[in-house]
């Protein structure tokens, strides 16, 4: 299974990466939104983690476009911030507010893709 990781600080896709792949995940990280897109279609994910916050666009707005060429994609917006209040991360399959405990993070990733 590949998971794409979305996020500009550098030190979290780090983490993500390292914990991801000791549980058996392949890893490709982006840290802006044109080079989440560039892997996105390279690499074709089986899921994405997704920052709100990026440098050069949006998260949701890249949570869109990502939907709209693959609708099944599960995709978890992952953020330093509460967003749950905004409907807009409601179009994500799963939301979760960054922790250096990364146990709900793993289970949300590992349900998610035992589903598909």
């Amino acid at each position: 299974m590949k998971i794409l990781v979305v996020d500009d600080d550098l030190s979290i896709l780090r983490l993500y990466k390292e914990e991801l792949e000791e549980e058996g995940y392949v890893v490709v990280t982006a840290s802006t939104g044109a080079e989440a897109l560039e892997q996105f279609k390279k690499e074709e994910p089986d899921l994405v983690t997704l920052d709100i916050q990026l440098p050069d666009v949006d998260g949701i707005k890249l949570l869109r476009q990502m939907k709209e060429k693959r609708p099944r994609l599960p995709v978890i917006m992952s953020t330093a911030y509460d967003y749950r209040d905004d409907f807009s991360v409601w179009a994500s399959e799963a939301y979760v507010v960054k922790s250096s405990d990364l146990a709900e993070f793993k289970a949300t990733i590992k349900r998610l893709l035992d589903k598909g």
